[in-house]
């Protein structure tokens, strides 16, 4: 009897698939699982000796069937690699993960490769899934493009309103300028002052100024459609840009807007501050030739606004000159 002999340890490849922290499975082209780690039964909490020779999709109606299926098949006809990202799908197996509730993931995130595994002739008889966790990567990921989302809203708003600042007011305006040229419509501009705002600052001091614009700012945005997009165009001035609407009908909202700020005093520091706004308006006109047209038209409103005793609104007639630009004429209330 030889006393040397030693118990005989598993294959290498064995020995690495059992305890690699990477999901392994195989299946045949009958979706018979024939190969199951013990990442898969730690996860799934089925032992290999329960689904060997199963149906992969018996054992889990609740997989994705017909994309898995179109994985799987294409890997045996075709006998190249195939991948799936938690980009495309979060998940194949519904795997719960040790992540904080917080991370806002419900599922492990899963990158998946299919292996095609060949015979001495070349043929597919096998297709090995290789899963591997990545919710750290994809929590990551989301945490990231949220941050940048913050930043990037960030950087479109006033600091001091909170409401959009004049270069995101600028590119919606050229947008939308754009599209009305190429697709026709309607489109209107209001620029709005608050009147003697520096009256303001002299008398009661720069943090009162600071929430008569707070004031006004939720005051100017307060009611407006999903569509129309208000912000702080400098200073005192804010500007809106109405999608769809005539003048008439942005007259209007800015009447509304005007009334509103002037029937209630701003209070700071128990002091009761009245405040109102001049408001000028342009409606686009199919001969102006660029975005800046239909600012200078509201602005040549606004200044009659202001003109013709301020805490009113006036709508600027706009008409073609011989070299393109729009020249204005205000009328209005």
């Amino acid at each position: 009897m030889n006393t040397n002999l030693q118990p005989q340890s598993p294959p290498l490849h064995e020995y690495v698939i059992e305890r690699i922290n990477v999901g392994v499975f195989s299946v045949n082209r009958d979706m018979a699982i024939v190969l199951w780690n013990r990442f898969m039964e730690s996860h799934s909490g089925l032992r290999a000796e329960d689904v060997i020779g199963k149906n992969l999709f018996e054992c889990f109606p609740e997989l994705p069937r017909d994309m898995l299926e179109r994985k799987i098949n294409s890997v045996f006809i075709l006998k190249n690699f195939a991948f799936t990202t938690w980009e495309q799908r979060p998940y194949i197996f519904k795997f719960a993960h040790n992540r904080p509730v917080t991370g806002g993931i419900d599922h492990m995130q899963q990158n998946c490769t299919f292996m095609p595994v060949k015979d001495a002739e070349g043929e597919v008889q096998h297709v090995c899934v290789s899963l591997l966790d990545v919710t750290d990567t994809s929590i990551y990921q989301n945490m990231l493009k949220k941050a940048m989302q913050s930043l990037a809203e960030a950087s479109n708003r006033d600091g001091l309103t909170g409401i959009y600042n004049r270069r995101f007011l600028e590119e919606t305006l050229a947008k939308e300028f754009s599209r009305v040229r190429r697709y026709g419509g309607n489109m209107s501009l209001v620029l709005l002052d608050l009147d003697h705002f520096k009256n303001v600052n002299d008398t009661h001091g720069h943090l009162a100024g600071d929430e008569v614009l707070r004031n006004a700012a939720q005051r100017v945005t307060a009611g407006l459609r999903q569509s129309d997009t208000a912000g702080r165009y400098g200073g005192e001035e804010f500007a809106l840009i109405l999608p769809e609407t005539t003048s008439e009908g942005a007259e209007i909202l800015a009447e509304r807007l005007r009334a509103r700020i002037a029937d209630q005093p701003v209070q700071h520091e128990n002091i009761a501050i009245p405040i109102s706004i001049s408001a000028g308006i342009a409606q686009w006109m199919p001969h102006m030739t660029r975005y800046e047209n239909l600012i200078e038209a509201a602005d040549v409103a606004l200044y009659k606004a202001k003109d013709s005793g301020r805490n009113c609104v006036k709508v600027a007639q706009v008409q073609a000159s011989n070299d393109g630009d729009a020249r204005s004429q205000p009328t209005g209330t």
